[in-house]
């Protein structure tokens, strides 16, 4: 197994298409395994080419449908290109398609179900429908993950108490790991309660800036947390840590992430490693 992991990144994004080869192979080269997510069908099937590409190495996808492309609005050119092809599929949005992602979700490379959850952040036009579009879709990855036994990989945003609503409400087939809840930014009460649920949380760059007002309180979190429910990630390319902030985010940069969290946890860079590794390993059932 690997020295390092980055539990949740996009290394296979149009921000790569140059050099996603050269990106990862710096991970792996560096010691820092990693899983590709898919946000909805193009890039969940990119994902998972990508893990087959790299076959013999720790690097793995998870796939599934975003909150935010659920709907007619969220473009980013950093994920899908600046196209038209790319702007005419997200201008459409999309519905969640089970048997589209369980053939995804069946290869041996994919490791979770999502990007998945609630964005309550990015909602345009009609509120209403627009998140119940989106609970539908995780709904449906919900019923997904347990089918084929992954876990969740969760994204959620200004949208904790509608989640954690869900998750109660369909606790009875959650699996026994039920996934984590990726980029965390809710409150300590969220965190015990999803915590009780058995669900784990990845942190990444934003731990390594100042203290901000209206964001969370990282250092406390962190702290409040079991060391066995804590994963890395970079989230690439986007909120790439301390000293590379402001730049393209890439998997190598977890490393930056893990020291910050030891740091925070009291603890060596090395034990921090190691634990992140190991929970890793428990939860996508890797070796």
């Amino acid at each position: 197994m690997n020295q390092f992991f980055d539990a949740h990144t996009h290394a296979h994004f149009s921000a790569f298409k140059d050099d996603y080869r050269d990106t990862i192979r710096r991970a792996l080269d560096a010691g820092v395994g990693l899983v590709n997510v898919g946000t909805q069908k193009d890039t969940s099937r990119r994902a998972v080419e990508v893990a087959n590409e790299f076959e013999s190495d720790p690097v793995y996808a998870a796939i599934g449908l975003h909150p935010v492309h659920t709907a007619k609005s969220h473009h980013d050119e950093n994920e899908l290109g600046g196209g038209d092809a790319a702007k005419a599929f997200t201008s459409r949005g999309e519905e969640f398609d089970y048997e589209y992602y369980k053939e995804l979700a069946l290869d041996q490379k994919t490791v979770a179900i999502g990007e998945c959850g609630l964005d309550y952040y990015h909602i345009e036009g009609d509120e209403a429908e627009m998140k119940h579009r989106q609970k539908e879709a995780f709904l449906g990855q919900i019923k997904l993950a347990h089918d084929v036994g992954k876990p969740l990989m969760i994204h959620c945003r200004d949208a904790f108490n509608d989640l954690i609503h869900i998750l109660n409400a369909n606790y009875k087939i959650l699996n026994t790991i039920p996934g984590i809840i990726h980029f965390f930014t809710g409150t300590e009460d969220d965190a015990k309660k999803l915590l009780e649920m058995g669900f784990s949380f990845t942190f990444g760059g934003t731990v390594t800036y100042p203290p901000k007002a209206g964001m969370p309180d990282y250092a406390t979190l962190v702290k409040y947390l079991p060391l066995d429910r804590i994963l890395s990630e970079t989230d690439a390319p986007y909120v790439a840590p301390v000293p590379y902030r402001g730049h393209r985010n890439e998997p190598v940069y977890v490393i930056e992430t893990v020291k910050k969290l030891a740091e925070i946890k009291g603890i060596s860079a090395g034990e921090m490693a190691e634990a992140t590794v190991a929970n890793a390993a428990r939860i996508f059932r890797i070796q």
